[in-house]
């Protein structure tokens, strides 16, 4: 075997970890993308009985984007085991006590039908912001692309960008803003 197909075969079947920056990302739509990076399904050796899954690092999981009005109507369940033990919590209360909850159960609901996503999920790894440990990011290796470009807000919007943007109309010298 050549060298060239042996390093081939090595990447192939490694566990590679990849970053991901969730900050204003719809984690429903997130989930759908590192569902794939998780079980393996990037991969040429993918079979759903395969575990050829890879690590997945998300980062500022406290700064994702829900659609519309999905913080005060989506609702998450949950139940202790013990008579009377069922709970049903808001997404905007949830990612209160949890910012790395909302992203967890996306993940893990993307992935039903998967028998083995008990252990997929070992493999994913979730902070709230960009505070990772040394140790976790040393092992990363890629980058996972947003699905949506960030919107830039208007403090961060420099001076020069403002003056070169088109201007929609020219107010007259004598006109008086109120």
């Amino acid at each position: 075997m050549s060298a060239l197909k042996r390093v081939q075969q090595w990447a192939t079947f490694a566990r590679i970890w990849h970053v991901y920056d969730i900050a204003w990302q719809n984690p429903f739509h997130s989930a759908q993308l590192l569902k794939k990076y998780l079980m393996g399904m990037h991969k040429p050796i993918y079979h759903p009985l395969n575990d050829c899954g890879d690590h997945v690092i998300v980062i500022n999981s406290a700064d994702i984007a829900l659609p519309e009005e999905e913080w005060k109507k989506r609702v998450y369940f949950h139940h202790t085991g013990y008579p009377g033990g069922a709970s049903w919590t808001l997404a905007w209360e949830l990612h209160n006590k949890d910012p790395t909850m909302i992203i967890k159960k996306a993940v893990y609901n993307s992935m039903d039908g998967n028998l083995q996503r008990r252990y997929t999920m070992e493999r994913l790894h979730i902070f709230p912001d960009e505070n990772v440990s040394p140790e976790l990011m040393k092992n990363v290796s890629n980058q996972i692309r947003q699905i949506r470009p960030v919107p830039k807000r208007l403090d961060h919007i420099s001076e020069d960008e403002r003056k070169k943007f088109p201007k929609l109309i020219d107010y007259p010298q004598d006109y008086i803003l109120r």
